[in-house]
């Protein structure tokens, strides 16, 4: 059976069953975090823009801040049946876009912040990072797949990564 491709979009995440690829393209500083279960063959992709909803009116896409992505994805998994104990994370992105004057720290550097609040949620979450291709300057696109469960990572001007 071919899999589904599926397109993630800005601040939205998608949860869904084996076989599908799961994809999300122009990662700068925003993240993109796959939960997956093997064993129940259950995967999910969010394409966080954000690290904190605390600043935020009326937001109406709990994929845009990390601090309401994983909540939210982790409610559609577990509908779809997947086992929170089983849980493993990848994730990719998080550049530095713009090399401003004070880009590199501060409320400027939205990929170190949005990287950060990741993997403190994850680790809150006890759900374990096993892979992550992120920093640096260059944007990237992701897929992936629930038949390999191998991220895809296409970064521009480097080779291709298969975590």
């Amino acid at each position: 059976m071919k899999p589904q491709s599926v397109h993630v979009g800005m601040a939205e995440l998608v949860a869904l069953r084996h076989p599908a690829l799961l994809v999300t393209l122009g990662l700068g500083s925003c993240i993109g975090l796959v939960l997956y279960d093997e064993a129940n063959r259950i995967a999910g992709l969010v394409h966080i823009m954000l690290p904190d909803s605390r600043q935020s009116r009326n937001e109406t896409k709990p994929g845009k801040f990390a601090d309401t992505a994983l909540p939210a994805l982790l409610a559609e998994l577990n509908k779809l049946g997947a086992s929170r104990s089983r849980l493993k994370a990848k994730m990719a992105g998080g550049a530095q876009m713009f090399n401003l004057p004070g880009s590199g720290q501060g409320l400027l550097a939205v990929g170190n912040r949005n990287i950060e609040a990741t993997k403190n949620l994850l680790a809150q979450l006890n759900i374990p990072l096993v892979a992550s291709d992120t920093g640096g300057n260059k944007g990237r696109s992701i897929e992936f797949s629930t038949e390999t469960w191998v991220l895809t990572v296409k970064t521009l001007g480097k080779s291709v990564q298969m975590l």
